[in-house]
């Protein structure tokens, strides 16, 4: 789950440096490809590891048919890991994802005011493909995210284990959403199929 929510931050700062970038792209240098990819799972490893090592714990989720961090323990070393999950792990990624979007609509709305024809159908693209992988974003990690921490805050008992299951789907279905989203948002795209 934390390297797809880290892959989609990246993805978003990738393609906003990328679409507004105004040399031609070198499709031969794959260092900034690969950079990215160590960075997702080297922070996603960061945060997935200490677990193992006594900040909180992994256990049965939900119905007991996965694993994940120990949502239910109620002592300050598990909530301290989950506040720093939400923050480092939904919150800054989050961020990322709505700068790297925002700007990059900032750009096609710039370059859509100097070519104002073909320019505003594009820049309707972009702000619905931005808007949809937004919300899918939220609405695939949000429920999971607050699941987590009324299990972890709220009272005992409060969260069942079928009530955590449709959070939990949603959340580990997200990587499958965004690239649905740009194959049928993206016109050169879906010109080919």
């Amino acid at each position: 789950g934390i390297i797809s929510l880290i892959s989609l931050a990246v993805l978003s700062y990738e393609r906003y440096s990328t679409m507004t970038r105004t040399t031609e792209a070198d499709t031969t240098n794959y260092r900034k490809t690969w950079t990215g990819i160590i960075l997702s799972w080297t922070y996603s490893l960061a945060w997935t590891v200490p677990p193992l090592f006594g900040w909180s714990s992994y256990g049965p989720e939900g119905p007991g048919i996965t694993c994940s961090v120990n949502w239910h323990s109620k002592d300050a070393n598990n909530a301290s890991y989950i506040v720093c999950l939400f923050i480092f792990c939904l919150v800054i990624p989050f961020g990322i994802i709505v700068y790297s979007y925002g700007k990059l609509l900032c750009a096609v709305r710039q370059v859509s005011s100097i070519h104002k024809g073909s320019g505003r159908s594009r820049e309707q693209r972009i702000l619905a493909m931005v808007v949809v992988m937004v919300v899918c974003f939220l609405l695939c990690w949000l429920p999971y995210a607050a699941v987590a921490l009324i299990a972890t805050f709220g009272k005992p008992g409060l969260i069942t284990p079928a009530a955590s299951i449709i959070p939990a789907i949603l959340a580990k279905s997200s990587t499958v959403y965004n690239p649905i989203i740009y194959v049928f948002l993206n016109k050169q795209v879906s010109e080919i199929l």
